[in-house]
């Protein structure tokens, strides 16, 4: 989750300012950047549970240990909550899982060190702390109230919504951890058709990065718990965005659907203002309760977008949002995936031609199927693994094709390895820990912190 936007405060004074705005998202391939996000939960290595955010082992101090690295504290009330260095940014989700938000950069090979160095500064404060952290798309062990709440107002303001439109909105919030990429489009034209086929293949990355198979301590019945709780979070902000496929569909769609989300809050002075539920139209008519006569500027449109969570999100870039977290390798995978398919012509064309056929009850039913069945879930005449197969080769090829090397020139197509052996072996990461579990583990849930934790 995102923290203030650092938009400007113009204000708003027609729907067209709001399209104009993603609209200008739009760039020259010469500057498509690749922007990596991932979150990890924390935990004491003594007694394994989650870190709260006070304390001398607490995640203040966390974030306070990686200044040496020259990191910039970011104030809440006195408190700090997040840090930036440069164009990344280490934030807090509701329960404290920790989120780096990467740089914009040009190579998966940059992405992939930039992952590499936040991970060696975090073990090296977390070791002095006595904590560790670990990689899964929902926390294995610990309940909901087990879980501590960070100090953010916007945090409190969704605490208090999301029992009144979902059953597991909370758990989304304190429970869960994910790995996302942003990429760029270079104008309306080329936004739809990135659009439309990440959305397509959205339900592939959610099972080849399937790793949730464990609720307090048990198996919970889905190989992507994470992904089965967006599907009791919201229906107001969550979903496949079926009129993303329709004709006509741009700019100006989206926006519509935004102005139809329902608000959470608006920051001003340093204040979250709550608004939850209530109408962005009104208040671009100055017609809000709770801020008479008050009318919104970019900063709150720009906060606004990030409270909408589809499978794919559009901001000035696309968000990829379909996967659980997990280890180092598979971090750099989620990128490397999306870019392969996304940022090469011909590759961008063939995976065009992958989905474009699929009807809008397909791409529901591998959506809502996906989170249990994964690769195994049947399509057509086959299974979800026949399209990961082939989205894979596609990739490949647009990785080869990018050609942006490292120093022993190994293209970024290395960076897909994790993926490739998941999909041959017909086997996600979460029935691997299954085995694990019904198998050497005894059914001991902790041996996944010793044995996973970064």
């Amino acid at each position: 989750m995102s923290s203030p936007s650092h938009a400007s405060d113009t204000p708003i004074t027609s729907r067209g300012d709001l399209v104009d705005y993603i609209a200008s998202g739009g760039k020259p391939k010469s500057d498509w950047r690749i922007g990596t996000e991932h979150e990890k939960f924390g935990f004491r290595l003594d007694d394994l549970r989650p870190p709260p955010f006070d304390g001398e082992r607490g995640i203040e101090a966390l974030l306070l240990g990686l200044t040496r690295f020259g990191w910039q504290g970011v104030q809440e009330h006195g408190r700090t909550i997040a840090l930036l260095r440069g164009n990344a940014s280490v934030t807090l989700e509701p329960a404290g899982q920790f989120e780096l938000s990467g740089a914009p950069l040009e190579t998966i090979h940059q992405t992939c060190g930039e992952v590499d160095g936040h991970l060696r500064e975090v073990k090296t404060v977390a070791d002095e702390l006595g904590l560790g952290f670990l990689g899964m798309g929902f926390q294995p062990k610990w309940s909901r109230d087990d879980m501590p709440w960070m100090p953010k107002g916007r945090y409190q303001i969704m605490r208090n919504y999301m029992p009144k439109v979902g059953g597991l909105g909370l758990d989304m919030m304190k429970r869960t951890c994910t790995v996302q990429v942003n990429l760029d489009y270079a104008d309306e034209a080329d936004m739809v058709k990135k659009f439309r086929v990440s959305l397509a293949l959205q339900p592939v990355a959610t099972a080849l990065f399937a790793d949730s198979p464990f609720r307090e301590g048990k198996p919970n019945g889905y190989l992507s718990y994470r992904s089965h709780i967006w599907t009791d979070t919201d229906p107001d902000r969550t979903g496949m965005l079926d009129f993303v496929f329709d004709d006509g569909f741009g700019y100006e769609r989206y926006v519509d659907y935004l102005l139809d989300v329902p608000m959470y809050f608006s920051y001003r002075n340093g204040e979250y203002i709550d608004l939850s539920g209530q109408s962005f139209r009104k208040f671009m008519e100055g017609k809000l309760e709770a801020l008479p006569g008050k009318i919104p500027t970019l900063v709150d449109w720009s906060d606004h977008m990030t409270t909408a969570f589809p499978e794919v999100r559009m901001k000035k870039f696309l968000e990829m949002r379909g996967a659980d977290s997990g280890p180092w390798g598979r971090i750099c995978a989620l990128p490397a995936f999306w870019v392969g398919l996304l940022y090469d012509d011909a590759s961008l064309d063939a995976a065009w031609d992958l989905v474009k056929d699929f009807t809008l009850e397909e791409r529901n039913a591998l959506r809502d199927g996906v989170a249990r069945q994964a690769l195994k879930l049947p399509f057509r005449n086959g299974t979800l693994r026949d399209i990961a197969q082939q989205a894979l080769r596609i990739s490949v090829a647009g990785l080869q094709r990018r050609n942006a090397r490292n120093a022993h020139g190994a293209d970024e197509s290395i960076f897909l390895a994790p993926l490739i052996e998941v999909v041959d072996a017909n086997e996600t990461p979460a029935e691997r820990k299954l085995a694990l579990f019904h198998g050497e583990w005894n059914g001991d849930i902790d041996r996944v912190f010793r044995e996973f934790a970064y």
